[in-house]
């Protein structure tokens, strides 16, 4: 199989039609000649759906080590000998079953990779790794890349977030990596690796994209508390960005690159505006 295209004037402008077409022989078996089968009318597309529809079309054979077109052939009737490598689908039984985000996870695993962090954290928490059925490399992968894609709260992650994904399948485990508890506990054992990471993450910077470091930028802001944050000695009243002058805030200083690439951060006290809080207070 593979895309046809025709073109059309209309109004003036250039109009393509695209058809998902197959060859096949027809005629006499002294006298076959080769005609053309349209299996799927696509109408007017886009670049890039026509890009994945023709990468969709074909398949590659690990065997010859090259790229083939699809073919299909009707129920009814038999497969031509020509089609050796032949498997027969009943199109209209096949479900689709429990799909799964992977792309997006994909590519978020392998940037933690490449930016070194999985070694790294392997190293950091491997004398961890025997007390638990699960490494704490795993779960912090889950959750910075739950954050890079879709943030949330380590709640919706283990409620709604994990089972739509391939997270289970691209980390080797199960839903034991999304444990509620699990995740609550997690960034209490990187804490004390925080200088370490900063270390690491600088040096990555300069490997990968050669960043300079004779300017650096400092960037603040600042997260409320809901509830007293008794056991948060920075958490303070202060002035809020987000209007919650009735909740106890930190101030977070974050350490960039000009470029954006992080350095390091602090968790900071707010400052006490007690002007504003006494207009808020009434």
């Amino acid at each position: 199989m593979f895309l046809r295209a025709k073109v059309r004037k209309k109004d003036g402008k250039e109009h393509r039609y695209f058809s998902v077409v197959e060859n096949r022989r027809v005629g006499p078996k002294q006298q076959k000649r080769m005609a053309q089968r349209t299996v799927l009318y696509l109408g007017e597309i886009n670049d890039g759906q026509e890009a994945a529809w023709r990468k969709s079309l074909e398949v590659f054979d690990e065997s010859c080590q090259r790229y083939s077109t699809l073919s299909l052939f009707p129920e009814d009737r038999e497969i031509p000998a020509e089609a050796s490598s032949s498997i027969q689908v009943k199109l209209s039984e096949m479900e689709l079953r429990r799909p799964r985000m992977f792309g997006n996870c994909w590519l978020g695993c392998e940037l933690w990779r490449q930016l070194g962090l999985q070694a790294f954290w392997e190293e950091k928490l491997s004398s961890q790794v025997q007390r638990e059925t699960v490494p704490w490399e795993k779960v912090l992968r889950l959750l910075v890349v739950n954050r890079l894609i879709e943030p949330g709260s380590e709640f919706r992650l283990h409620r709604q977030w994990f089972d739509p994904t391939a997270m289970a399948e691209l980390l080797e485990t199960d839903f034991a990596v999304a444990e509620k508890d699990r995740l609550y506990r997690c960034l209490d054992r990187i804490l004390e690796h925080k200088q370490a990471l900063f270390v690491h993450l600088r040096q990555r910077w300069q490997d990968l994209f050669a960043a300079p470091f004779d300017v650096l930028l400092y960037d603040l802001t600042s997260t409320y508390i809901e509830g007293e944050g008794e056991q948060i000695p920075q958490a303070r009243y202060g002035y809020s960005r987000d209007q919650r002058f009735d909740c106890k805030q930190v101030v977070i200083a974050l350490v960039i690159t000009p470029e954006g690439f992080p350095l390091a951060y602090e968790v900071m006290m707010t400052v006490l505006r007690l002007g504003l809080l006494r207009r808020w207070a009434g």
